[in-house]
């Protein structure tokens, strides 16, 4: 029942980086909506990409809208793949909706990547601030170390993001190349069956074009 930090405010103590990877199946005309906690001065940030759809049309495009924790659309995308980024104006949750309505009759997968982040470049004269307060109590050495080891954590978030869409791309062009392979191992063998059973038919058409009666060895078959 006891607070473990009672001199840090909420907004600090969960203030981070978090990242989010995974599939979803949408049905046809199927909508799906997700939400994610984010403060003011974060950095949102939404990646999809359309991994395979199956059933009549193929239409690979999907219908993407962020909304604000007060209802108001921050922005919205109806494409087969994309990208959204921006910096929260409200703290709360945001809502992030993906519609399949081009597909009234086909089902698609979606590969989604979205989290937040916070570079802290906005308050930087607070954080002049901060640092000399922190030098007047701890060693600067350990200070400078304290900064490069966030420097570090930004960078290395950074370059898992760009690897999580690297992967998203390298999955669709998966799905793809095994929806062609299939494409063209069934259509091989409706062409072989198509050319085989032409044959026989010219056979037996060739066949029942001469009289089979018997006849003698001086008699010859005849048209």
């Amino acid at each position: 029942m006891t607070d473990p930090h009672p001199s840090i405010t909420d907004q600090e103590l969960f203030w981070g980086a978090d990242q989010y990877d995974f599939s979803v199946v949408l049905g046809a005309a199927g909508l799906e909506c997700f939400w994610h906690f984010a403060h003011h001065g974060e950095t949102f940030y939404l990646s999809f990409m359309v991994q395979w759809v199956t059933g009549v049309g193929h239409d690979r495009h999907l219908s993407v809208s962020v909304n604000a924790p007060s209802g108001l659309m921050v922005s919205t995308i109806d494409d087969a793949k994309g990208q959204i980024s921006f910096e929260a104006k409200e703290t709360g949750f945001y809502q992030m909706c993906f519609s399949n309505f081009h597909n009234r009759f086909g089902t698609m997968q979606v590969f989604i990547s979205f989290g937040v982040y916070y570079d802290g470049l906005q308050d930087a004269s607070k954080i002049r601030e901060e640092q000399k307060e922190r030098e007047e109590h701890l060693n600067s050495t350990l200070s400078i170390i304290q900064d490069s080891s966030h420097s570090v954590e930004k960078f290395v978030f950074h370059m898992f993001r760009y690897y999580s869409f690297g992967h998203m791309k390298k999955s669709a062009d998966y799905f793809l190349l095994l929806s062609n392979s299939q494409y063209i191992t069934w259509w091989s063998m409706a062409l072989s069956f198509l050319i085989v059973t032409s044959g026989y038919l010219q056979l037996l058409f060739l066949k029942r074009l001469f009289i089979t009666k018997s006849c003698s060895e001086e008699e010859k078959p005849r048209c």
